[in-house]
């Protein structure tokens, strides 16, 4: 047996680890296993006919080669944003011509004919694509033609449907709380307002969660609009109360003002989906002239998801590297790792497609005072969603 794997769509720590339990795994089991670079733009670039030229798309995995990945964040795989189904002329590789013979969808190519054949010409058994939603939607598509799929959900923003848990989460949470901290000081030596961009586009979830350990005196969440009025005067009475004259302020960087828009800005990615980013900057500038205090704006971004996985993102990551082996020496296709109700499980491969996971706000937040509220701890998993 051969199995293909591949990390699409933003990093996060865990990669590695998931990458070398399967490696290991299937390695036990006396299977091959090969990666593609740089998600599924390795498929879509290699050639079949060039299998030579094609070698640069492609990362032999054993045992020797993956023997110290873990201890590294990142994905040694690479990754990108690629999207077979939606690639526009100018992403075509040069051996598929303008596109001749492809669905079209406007500018847009379907490729999925072309990575079919990549598949059945590396003799893959079974392909293991490790993402978020974007990556694993197109797995989906592919366990709907017929390819032996299976997935693994990693994203900061655990915001995969089907799953309660996905890889990167918990360090995201840690390097945002360590980062939060570190900022009251100079906040408090310089008696302003902390403005703290976290990322999140749709689910406020890391935001909720940072700033309810960080005690942030407000939390602005993706699932909430915010009146800024009443913002700017709720930060003005935090500064006033704490002894130390400051206050802080932790946002999801898909944050929306009451009638407002999602600030967002470059060109759209092959999922649709322009980069977020610039509420913190508005938002401080706005608490400063309502406010008269200064502010301190920061956006924390990528040292998120800087470094090697914490302990509880590596294990997480080396389960379901480990368990999607297990699955398929079952003889089980088509299936995503997941954590239900604290306990590893599978769901089917395009769960993930099949609604969206977002903050339970009457639970976990007060919309008045935007802040996290924690209704009732009781029965509550780990992370409290």
């Amino acid at each position: 047996m051969r199995i293909a794997i591949l990390t699409g769509g933003g990093d996060v720590p865990g990669l590695n680890p998931c990458i070398k339990a399967v490696t290991l795994g299937a390695a036990q089991q006396g299977w091959d296993v090969i990666g593609f670079r740089r998600g599924w733009a390795g498929p879509l670039n290699y050639d079949p006919a060039n299998p030579e030229a094609g070698r640069e798309h492609l990362f032999p995995l054993d045992p020797v080669t993956i023997r110290t990945i873990d201890r590294s964040g990142g994905t040694i795989l690479h990754s990108s944003r690629t999207n077979p189904a939606k690639v526009k002329a100018s992403g075509l590789p040069s051996f598929l011509g303008k596109g001749e013979g492809l669905a079209r969808n406007g500018e847009f190519f379907d490729t999925t004919p072309h990575i079919l054949r990549v598949l059945e010409a590396l003799k893959i058994d079974a392909l293991v694509a490790i993402g978020g939603d974007d990556t694993l939607s197109y797995a989906a598509r592919l366990h709907r033609e017929g390819v032996a799929v299976m997935a693994a959900p990693k994203t900061m923003d655990n915001d995969v449907f089907g799953t309660d848990y996905c890889m990167g989460f918990s360090t995201a949470i840690s390097r945002s709380l360590e980062c939060i901290e570190a900022l009251r000081t100079p906040a408090g030596s310089h008696e302003r307002i902390a403005v703290i961009e976290l990322f999140g586009r749709n689910s406020g979830e890391t935001a909720l969660i940072s700033g309810y350990l960080a005690d942030a005196d407000r939390t602005l969440i993706a699932e909430v609009p915010f009146d800024i009025a009443r913002l700017a005067a709720q930060l003005e009475k935090d500064h006033a109360a704490n002894p130390s004259r400051y206050a802080v302020l932790v946002l999801s960087e898909g944050a929306t003002m009451t009638q407002g828009q999602i600030i967002e800005h470059g060109q759209e990615d092959a999922y649709g989906h322009r980069k977020l980013g610039g509420i913190g900057e508005m938002v401080g500038g706005e608490i400063a002239r309502l406010t008269g205090i200064g502010v301190i704006n920061q956006k924390l971004a990528y040292l998120m998801r800087a470094g090697p996985a914490d302990t509880l993102d590596r294990m997480v990551a080396k389960n379901y590297g480990t368990m999607v082996v297990q699955l398929l020496a079952e003889g089980k296709r088509g299936l995503m790792t997941a954590i239900q109700d604290g306990k590893y499980t599978s769901v089917p491969v395009d769960t993930c497609v099949q609604g969206v996971r977002r903050v339970d706000v009457p639970a976990l937040y007060d919309a008045e005072a935007y802040r996290p509220r924690i209704a009732k701890i009781a029965a509550k998993p780990m992370f409290l969603y």
